[in-house]
């Protein structure tokens, strides 16, 4: 996912001496200045959530969880507000914002429950000793956001940080500030003081944040910026989490239908206009259905450009960096059957493209996009789409529609990612956890599992004490005891 909390200037004009500037990405009038956290705030904001953490480290997981109920109720009140800055600063359409909103009110509640009943492990030892482990808070949370889905990634990350008694520092993206001290002012009013803080700016503020020796780092975004977040976590020793960028395939067998599969195509290439971590960055399909699928695949961008339903993308700069990989495939033989070209008008608008002819040459078909761009390779085999489904330096998901059932095993057991997806691009039971692999990160970003990422474990023994040696005075004393009762 491009970036967000530690990435350089998220535009020419994001930051300067006064503050980070926000354009409307459907207009490309100058919204708001909203001013850069100094590095004294930093250091001071870090030094409060250590201040606190004892006391909420300490505090009953019970209250910890009635409190994250009570800032999921206040950000149920709190959603058109939040939708209209989220539509405002990202361009995301209001119904979308409302649903990811929604989700962040969901993921609280879901934590506010989870948190009370995050357990440790009985041991098998000797049986006149006890053996156990216990969960305890890591410390201070560095949290950085993604401005793509801004509310339900941070709410995430914020429930479960705070479930499990960690203090939070968050830092939303440059793209989307004042959504986020928004969502901060929302939510704070729930927790002690010093407990939860927002904090905005952009990659000065995020390398101070990951460089001021806290406990925990959590990111989302860009596979860069969490390379430096590493090597940041590496220096100081804290616990880093990091989902991050994606160029996730989509492998089209020969025996499904090419009309539904374009139609799954679409749904991955073009929602949100691309800006997903887990879109569908590039298309194998087998040269049976490839005809068929491709012609419905262009029918499909070609419907979705023609009702005005692809937002705009984030800013100027995403869309130059959309508009270059797709110039760098053209020049490469690949041919543009559907959208492709930088629009008229005002704002960041980029239309849903289909390309035809693709080799995994091209930077579509090798780096993550992050927009509405269908790249699409014909294969001869799903052995083939398999194996080229399997390159690249990421890890984070990919989707087989197929209904082979050897074939879908195969496809599981060999991915190198942390999510398969077999016959539906988006969707999941909740709780679906995952590690992604290569540069899309490490550690669990989402279910029960990310308070096991914000929590240490301690391992504890009790054993019985020895006997106490014979002493002659303690019996005529424990006699004598004995007697008066009688």
């Amino acid at each position: 996912m491009p970036s967000i909390a530690t990435e350089t200037t998220a535009r020419p004009e994001a930051a300067d001496s006064n503050g980070i500037t926000i354009r409307n990405p459907r207009t490309g009038d100058v919204l708001w200045t909203v001013p850069e956290a100094e590095p004294e705030a930093v250091s001071q904001a870090v030094e409060v959530a250590r201040s606190a953490a004892a006391d909420w480290a300490s505090t009953a997981p019970a209250e910890r969880g009635a409190a994250l109920r009570a800032a999921a109720k206040a950000l149920a009140a709190a959603v058109p507000e939040l939708a209209e800055l989220n539509a405002s600063e990202t361009g995301r359409p209001v119904e979308e914002s409302l649903a990811g909103i929604g989700a962040g009110v969901s993921t609280l509640e879901q934590y506010a429950e989870l948190g009370p009943v995050h357990r440790g492990h009985s041991l098998r030892g000797n049986r006149l000793a006890s053996d156990y482990t216990v969960a305890e808070p890591r410390g201070v949370a560095v949290l950085l956001t993604p401005w793509n889905d801004p509310v339900a990634v941070a709410c995430g990350l914020i429930g479960a940080a705070l479930a499990t008694g960690n203090t939070v520092v968050h830092k939303p993206s440059e793209r989307c500030p004042r959504l986020g001290e928004a969502l901060g002012d929302v939510l704070a009013p729930a927790f002690p003081p010093g407990v939860f803080q927002t904090i905005s700016g952009g990659a000065g503020v995020g390398a101070l944040l990951a460089q001021s020796g806290v406990d925990v780092i959590a990111h989302v975004g860009s596979s860069a910026a969490g390379a430096r977040i590493a090597r940041a976590g590496a220096l100081t020793g804290a616990h880093v989490i990091r989902e991050n960028g994606g160029n996730d395939p989509l492998l089209v067998d020969r025996d499904v239908d090419p009309l539904w599969a374009a139609e799954q195509a679409a749904i991955g290439a073009f929602s949100n206009s691309g800006q997903i971590c887990v879109a569908v960055e590039r298309i194998y399909v087998h040269e049976d259905i490839a005809a068929e699928f491709c012609a419905a695949l262009e029918t499909e961008a070609a419907m979705r450009n023609g009702n005005g339903t692809v937002a705009p993308l984030v800013d100027r700069r995403m869309r130059d960096e959309v508009h270059a990989q797709v110039r760098d495939a053209l020049n490469q033989g690949a041919h543009a059957v559907e959208g492709g070209a930088l629009p008229d008008g005002p704002g960041s608008f980029y239309p849903a493209t289909v390309l035809l002819e693709c080799t995994d040459r091209m930077q579509v078909m090798t780096e993550e996009t992050f927009g509405p761009v269908a790249p699409v390779q014909v294969v001869k085999s799903f052995d083939d789409g398999l194996r080229l489904a399997c390159s690249g330096r990421y890890g984070l998901a990919a989707t087989v529609l197929s209904n082979n059932i050897a074939h879908i095993q195969r496809a599981v057991a060999a991915l190198p990612v942390g999510t398969v997806k077999i016959n539906e691009v988006f969707g999941g039971a909740p709780g679906g956890a995952a590690q992604p692999r290569g540069e899309s990160g490490a550690g669990f970003g989402y279910g029960p599992e990310l308070l096991d990422e914000f929590s240490r474990v301690k391992v504890v023994h009790i054993a019985a004490p020895p006997a106490a040696a014979h002493d002659p005075a303690a019996d005529a004393e424990s006699a004598a005891e004995q007697q008066d009762e009688l």
